[in-house]
């Protein structure tokens, strides 16, 4: 800003400044401008790619189906980069940057490491006095420490007698589920995580490994999977005993390609899944799920499973279940909501039956009708 002893007493320079001063002022408006035009356009694409994901909410029945999460993935990210575009704008015309909406406070459990972001001097910059702290703002960010690997290295100390020459004392080799293989059981809990919660393939993991310089086959990985598998089979066993005593399970089941070997092409399996979760009724027991792998869908398959199951069994409309009750005469069938709303849902648009039973589910069962 020109203070009045800035300005110069010739008239020519005088208006030289003047005129110059005008020219910045227009440069000025004409950015700013500009930077209104930009940050209306972000503003039109955050607008337009949120009614996309709305549409895509509205029309999604039950769960969304994997195409629908990765259409959704991609659709939000271009939503991120519209808003850190409007963002950018916002802050380079001066303005003040939108406050972010509250996305929930983050865990408590996780370690806290604080950074100090403090002013260079301390000093009232108007009369050079000494400053105190009136107070401070804090922030939160989630942070990341990529996977390390390191070598754990095993020490055991041989002992010998003096007196007795031929006595040699060792501890015990610890067990391990490679016998003097490489892996740590936390390695190998990593490769089942990633593999089966997280579904990266093997190969794909070996790729991971390899970026850190550690060569590791993926038939060495699969070696290491079917060993944890092993010695995982006992407690699978023991969960599924625990839910055979349950008041209440669910059971459904769902495709599942596998490699057909010597076919060069996969085939269709069936993954079964057997649950118990007694939350929402108040109930003591603690959730419990067992995912079983079956070649078919055939109704022995759950039979094998439940074994003298005697409670509610809630499942979907597959026929298979209902021949089961028939057979087992211990156990009682529950249908999903979920399944049977679908089929009149689909009905809805020709049919005012399917329409008047729609709203029947949705007075009686608010929670479905939302989902």
């Amino acid at each position: 800003m020109l203070m009045e002893a800035d300005l110069p007493n010739d008239v020519e320079a005088l208006r030289a400044l003047v005129l110059e001063q005008s020219r910045t002022l227009a440069t000025e408006r004409a950015a700013r401008a500009d930077l209104a035009l930009t940050k209306d356009e972000a503003d039109a694409e955050i607008e337009r790619l949120q009614s996309i994901i709305d549409a895509f909410k509205r029309h999604r029945f039950g769960r969304k189906s994997e195409q629908l999460q990765l259409g959704l993935e991609d659709i939000e990210t271009a939503l991120g980069q519209a808003r850190a575009a409007r963002e950018a704008v916002t802050a380079k015309a001066g303005g003040d940057r939108p406050r972010k909406a509250n996305r929930g406070a983050l865990p408590a459990h996780l370690e806290r490491i604080e950074q100090i972001v403090d002013v260079d001097d301390r000093a009232c910059p108007c009369c050079g006095g000494a400053l105190h702290q009136i107070g401070e703002d804090v922030a939160e960010r989630l942070d990341v420490v990529p996977t390390t690997f390191r070598v754990l290295v095993t020490r055991r100390p041989r002992y010998g007698c003096r007196s007795c020459e031929s006595a040699i004392v060792q501890a015990p080799v610890p067990a391990r589920i490679v016998e003097g293989g490489i892996p740590t059981e936390a390695l190998i809990a990593q490769v089942l995580v990633a593999k089966y919660a997280d579904h990266v393939p093997l190969y794909r993991q070996a790729q991971i490994y390899a970026r850190q310089d550690i060569q590791l086959d993926r038939s060495t990985l699969a070696d290491w999977v079917g060993r944890a598998a092993w010695y995982l089979r006992p407690l699978r066993d023991r969960i599924l005993e625990e839910l055979r005593r349950s008041q209440r399970l669910f059971a459904d089941e769902t495709t599942a390609p596998v490699l057909d070997p010597g076919r060069g092409r996969t085939k269709t399996g069936q993954l079964w899944a057997y649950a118990r979760d007694d939350r929402p009724w108040g109930g003591d027991d603690p959730p419990l799920v067992a995912y079983v792998y079956a070649p078919d869908r055939k109704s022995e398959r759950a039979e094998a499973r439940l074994g003298s199951y005697s409670g509610i069994l809630q499942v979907d409309g597959y026929s298979g279940y209902a021949a089961l009750a028939r057979r087992s005469q211990q156990f009682s069938l529950a249908f999903c909501w979920s399944h049977v709303r679908r089929k009149f849902y689909e009905l809805a648009d020709s049919s005012p039956v399917a329409t008047d039973v729609l709203r029947r589910i949705a007075s009686s069962h608010p929670v479905k009708a939302a989902r």
